[in-house]
Protein backbone atom coordinates (compact mmCIF):
# COMPACT_ATOMS: atom_id res chain seq x y z
CA UNK A 1 0.00 0.00 0.00
CA UNK A 2 1.35 3.42 -0.91
CA UNK A 3 1.74 6.33 1.50
CA UNK A 4 -1.23 8.05 -0.18
CA UNK A 5 -3.41 4.97 0.35
CA UNK A 6 -2.31 4.84 4.00
CA UNK A 7 -3.38 8.47 4.51
CA UNK A 8 -6.75 7.81 2.88
CA UNK A 9 -7.31 4.75 5.06
CA UNK A 10 -6.58 6.75 8.20
CA UNK A 11 -9.19 9.36 7.35
CA UNK A 12 -12.73 8.08 6.84
CA UNK A 13 -13.83 11.43 5.42
CA UNK A 14 -11.30 11.32 2.58
CA UNK A 15 -12.05 9.70 -0.75
CA UNK A 16 -10.54 6.25 -0.84
CA UNK A 17 -11.12 2.56 -1.25
CA UNK A 18 -14.60 1.34 -0.37
CA UNK A 19 -15.29 -2.16 0.82
CA UNK A 20 -18.74 -3.32 1.79
CA UNK A 21 -19.91 0.27 1.72
CA UNK A 22 -22.75 1.79 -0.18
CA UNK A 23 -21.79 5.36 0.71
CA UNK A 24 -20.36 7.91 -1.67
CA UNK A 25 -17.17 9.82 -0.90
CA UNK A 26 -19.13 12.69 0.68
CA UNK A 27 -20.62 10.28 3.25
CA UNK A 28 -17.52 8.45 4.41
CA UNK A 29 -18.13 9.82 7.90
CA UNK A 30 -20.80 7.09 8.02
CA UNK A 31 -18.11 4.46 7.60
CA UNK A 32 -15.56 2.82 9.85
CA UNK A 33 -12.13 2.00 8.49
CA UNK A 34 -11.44 -1.72 8.74
CA UNK A 35 -8.14 -3.06 7.44
CA UNK A 36 -7.74 0.11 5.40
CA UNK A 37 -11.19 -0.11 3.81
CA UNK A 38 -14.32 1.94 4.43
CA UNK A 39 -17.17 -0.19 5.76
CA UNK A 40 -20.64 1.19 6.43
CA UNK A 41 -20.81 1.64 10.20
CA UNK A 42 -24.49 0.66 10.40
CA UNK A 43 -23.90 -2.50 8.36
CA UNK A 44 -20.79 -3.38 10.37
CA UNK A 45 -22.89 -3.67 13.54
CA UNK A 46 -26.37 -4.39 12.18
CA UNK A 47 -25.84 -7.40 9.91
CA UNK A 48 -23.80 -9.57 12.31
CA UNK A 49 -26.48 -8.95 14.97
CA UNK A 50 -29.26 -9.75 12.49
CA UNK A 51 -27.60 -13.00 11.38
CA UNK A 52 -27.01 -14.03 15.00
CA UNK A 53 -30.72 -13.49 15.72
CA UNK A 54 -31.68 -15.44 12.57
CA UNK A 55 -29.54 -18.38 13.74
CA UNK A 56 -30.91 -18.25 17.29
CA UNK A 57 -34.49 -17.94 16.04
CA UNK A 58 -34.15 -20.87 13.66
CA UNK A 59 -32.65 -22.87 16.55
CA UNK A 60 -35.76 -22.11 18.62
CA UNK A 61 -34.25 -19.48 20.94
CA UNK A 62 -36.59 -16.53 20.47
CA UNK A 63 -39.23 -14.39 22.08
CA UNK A 64 -42.80 -15.78 21.94
CA UNK A 65 -44.15 -15.89 18.38
CA UNK A 66 -47.34 -14.16 19.53
CA UNK A 67 -45.47 -10.88 20.06
CA UNK A 68 -43.77 -10.91 16.64
CA UNK A 69 -46.28 -8.42 15.16
CA UNK A 70 -45.61 -5.89 17.92
CA UNK A 71 -41.82 -6.21 18.10
CA UNK A 72 -41.26 -6.49 14.33
CA UNK A 73 -43.06 -3.17 13.92
CA UNK A 74 -41.89 -1.28 17.02
CA UNK A 75 -38.18 -2.17 17.28
CA UNK A 76 -37.24 -0.74 13.85
CA UNK A 77 -39.37 2.40 14.36
CA UNK A 78 -36.59 4.49 15.99
CA UNK A 79 -34.31 3.84 12.99
CA UNK A 80 -37.09 5.03 10.70
CA UNK A 81 -37.63 8.17 12.79
CA UNK A 82 -33.87 8.81 12.63
CA UNK A 83 -33.98 8.27 8.83
CA UNK A 84 -36.80 10.82 8.48
CA UNK A 85 -35.02 13.38 10.65
CA UNK A 86 -31.72 12.99 8.82
CA UNK A 87 -33.27 13.02 5.34
CA UNK A 88 -35.20 16.18 6.17
CA UNK A 89 -32.02 17.65 7.66
CA UNK A 90 -33.60 18.14 11.08
CA UNK A 91 -30.80 16.32 12.91
CA UNK A 92 -27.14 15.79 12.13
CA UNK A 93 -25.66 12.35 11.64
CA UNK A 94 -24.49 10.70 14.86
CA UNK A 95 -22.40 7.50 14.77
CA UNK A 96 -23.38 6.57 18.34
CA UNK A 97 -27.08 7.07 17.68
CA UNK A 98 -26.83 5.16 14.40
CA UNK A 99 -25.18 2.10 15.94
CA UNK A 100 -27.46 2.10 18.99
CA UNK A 101 -30.65 2.31 16.95
CA UNK A 102 -29.37 -0.28 14.46
CA UNK A 103 -28.72 -2.74 17.27
CA UNK A 104 -32.21 -2.05 18.64
CA UNK A 105 -33.75 -2.91 15.25
CA UNK A 106 -31.57 -5.97 14.57
CA UNK A 107 -33.59 -8.49 16.63
CA UNK A 108 -36.81 -7.59 14.81
CA UNK A 109 -35.13 -7.87 11.41
CA UNK A 110 -33.49 -11.15 12.43
CA UNK A 111 -36.79 -12.65 13.53
CA UNK A 112 -38.41 -11.36 10.33
CA UNK A 113 -35.73 -12.95 8.17
CA UNK A 114 -36.05 -16.22 10.07
CA UNK A 115 -39.80 -16.16 9.46
CA UNK A 116 -39.12 -15.54 5.76
CA UNK A 117 -36.60 -18.40 5.58
CA UNK A 118 -39.11 -20.75 7.18
CA UNK A 119 -42.05 -19.48 5.07
CA UNK A 120 -41.11 -17.22 2.12
CA UNK A 121 -44.76 -16.14 1.79
CA UNK A 122 -45.01 -15.08 5.46
CA UNK A 123 -47.53 -12.25 5.45
CA UNK A 124 -46.27 -10.50 8.56
CA UNK A 125 -42.74 -10.33 7.13
CA UNK A 126 -43.94 -8.90 3.81
CA UNK A 127 -46.40 -6.44 5.42
CA UNK A 128 -43.62 -5.04 7.61
CA UNK A 129 -41.17 -4.85 4.69
CA UNK A 130 -43.71 -3.14 2.43
CA UNK A 131 -44.88 -0.69 5.08
CA UNK A 132 -41.37 0.37 6.05
CA UNK A 133 -40.29 0.61 2.40
CA UNK A 134 -43.07 3.11 1.73
CA UNK A 135 -42.55 5.00 4.99
CA UNK A 136 -38.79 5.30 4.31
CA UNK A 137 -39.23 6.32 0.68
CA UNK A 138 -41.30 9.38 1.59
CA UNK A 139 -38.56 11.51 3.22
CA UNK A 140 -36.03 10.45 0.59
CA UNK A 141 -38.39 11.67 -2.14
CA UNK A 142 -39.07 14.90 -0.24
CA UNK A 143 -35.33 15.53 0.12
CA UNK A 144 -34.65 14.68 -3.51
CA UNK A 145 -37.38 17.11 -4.65
CA UNK A 146 -36.07 19.85 -2.36
CA UNK A 147 -32.55 19.32 -3.71
CA UNK A 148 -33.87 19.51 -7.29
CA UNK A 149 -35.56 22.84 -6.57
CA UNK A 150 -32.44 24.18 -4.86
CA UNK A 151 -30.02 23.14 -7.63
CA UNK A 152 -32.42 23.47 -10.56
Amino acid sequence: MSADEDRVSDHPTAAGPLWLSHHHADQLDRCAVVAGHHVCRRCLWFWPAVFAVVALTLAGLRWPTAIDPVLMVLLPAPVVVEWWLEQLRLVAYSPTRQVTLSLLAAPAVGVGLARYLETPSDRLFWYVVAAYAVVCAVPAIIRWRRDQVTTG
